[in-house]
Formats: structure tokens, C-alpha cells, sequence
């Protein structure tokens, strides 16, 4: 990835989430995740099985990130989390290079946006996703959650997808796309601060009945007919 913060750019920002939005929700990533999730939840606050995945979906649904709550009010080591949740994932017999998804990359126009990614999970995880899908080459920064960082900010919160634009040396909310996964609420906040979203809802999840943003897909390769000039060419 390289440096995109030139002094003077006046290129437009695409902004790709990772988790089930590069890959799709079929891979069962997310599920081996909340597993792992529960696990460190029942290991950590000596929890049963249930009571561990209830507060995992109850930190989620009100921080955007199980780690913001078990950092919040259990004092956990987020690099702890991190190496035995995310970077504990057998993402090598999971995840393949996907030469359609690298076709579509290859065609957006650089020389008018920059490719970049946003993400909740910590800089191994995202940097190790996107090797192995073989487009880690085609991104020019990753903004990721800093677990290092106290306190640390993620999606929905204001503060990231601020953080997002300076990384990106972007200075307009209107200069930013954005196409997140299926979290509404990651979608809904950034077109509240301005921003062009795509929400990713996947062939067989139901669509949500007030839309999160802007625009709605059913597959990445949308992104072509719904912002035609970020790309050189319209056709799939």
C-alpha cells in the first residue's frame, strides 16, 4: 500500500469495509469469529456459553465492537483479544485470491479516486484478509481500529470515519464513497456525516425496510453502474 497523503491531491476517496464485504458472508468468517469471540468471553470473565454470547451481542450492538466493551468495563489487554480471536482464525483455509473481485479493483480510476480500506478489526487482521485475496497491492492505505490506542475509536463513531478522511488526505465529506458490509449502522452514520454509501446487503439476507444509506447492492460489482465515474469502465 502506499502513501496517498501527496500534498495537493485533489482525488475523490472509495472507502471498502473488509469483513463480508471483500469476501462474502458464505465464507463463515463471521462465524468462526463469534465463536472464538464467545470463547475469550467465557475464558476471560469465567462465563457460561450462554451468558457469554449474550454479552458479546449486547457490547456489539452498543459500542460497534465486543472489544470496546470488554475493554471498557473488564480492563482486557485488546492485544490479548486480538491475537486470540482475529489473528486465531484459520483465514488460510478459508480465504482464496478472488480474480473478480481483483478485476473490479484494477478498474477504478486512480487517477481520480483513491482505493482505500476502513476497518473495526486491528491492522494484522485487515492487512492479512487483503493478502489473501491477492489485492492487498490495489489499496493505496488501510484505516483500522488502533486496539493499542486509548481510548480507541471505531464504526459508527463519528471519530473514524473523521480519521478515515485525514489518513486518506480528504478534506470534503462529499469527496468520500463508501461501501460497507451488512452493518446498517457503520452505513446509516457515514451518510449522516455527509458521505456517498453503498450498503452491501448479500443475495438471501433481507433487505432492511428503510434504507441505511443512499444506495443498496447486492454485489460489489454494482458499484460500477451506481458511481460510474470512479471507474474506467461501466461494463462487468
Amino acid at each position: 500500500m502506499g502513501d496517498a497523503n501527496a500534498p495537493g491531491s485533489t482525488r475523490l476517496a472509495l472507502f471498502f469495509d473488509i469483513d463480508n464485504c471483500l469476501y462474502p458472508r458464505s465464507n463463515r468468517v463471521y462465524e468462526f469469529m463469534g465463536q472464538l469471540i464467545n470463547k475469550y468471553f467465557r475464558t476471560h470473565l469465567n462465563l457460561d456459553w450462554e451468558d457469554a454470547a449474550k454479552l458479546h451481542r449486547e457490547y456489539y450492538t452498543n459500542y460497534g465492537l465486543a472489544i470496546e466493551g470488554l475493554v471498557r468495563h473488564h480492563e482486557i489487554d485488546p492485544l490479548d483479544y486480538n491475537a486470540k480471536v482475529d489473528d486465531a482464525l484459520p483465514l488460510e483455509d478459508i480465504i482464496k485470491p478472488d480474480p473478480e473481485l481483483r478485476k473490479l479493483l484494477e478498474d477504478i480510476d486512480t487517477t481520480k479516486v483513491k482505493p482505500w480500506l476502513l476497518t473495526n478489526a486491528y491492522v494484522t487482521h485487515g492487512k492479512r484478509v487483503v493478502r489473501l485475496l491477492g489485492v492487498e497491492d490495489l489499496f493505496e492505505g488501510l484505516t483500522y481500529c488502533d486496539y493499542s490506542a486509548v481510548p480507541f475509536v471505531c464504526k459508527p463513531q463519528p471519530a473514524m470515519y473523521e480519521k478515515a478522511m485525514q489518513e486518506a488526505g480528504i478534506g470534503c465529506f462529499e469527496d468520500c464513497y463508501f461501501v460497507a458490509d451488512d452493518s446498517y449502522q457503520n452505513c446509516a452514520k457515514a451518510k449522516d456525516m455527509g458521505w456517498n454509501v453503498a450498503h452491501l446487503v448479500e443475495e438471501g439476507l433481507e433487505v432492511p425496510k428503510t434504507p441505511a444509506s443512499q444506495f443498496q447492492i447486492r454485489h460489489l460489482s454494482e458499484l460500477r453502474s451506481i458511481f460510474p465515474h470512479l471507474f474506467k469502465s461501466t461494463s462487468s
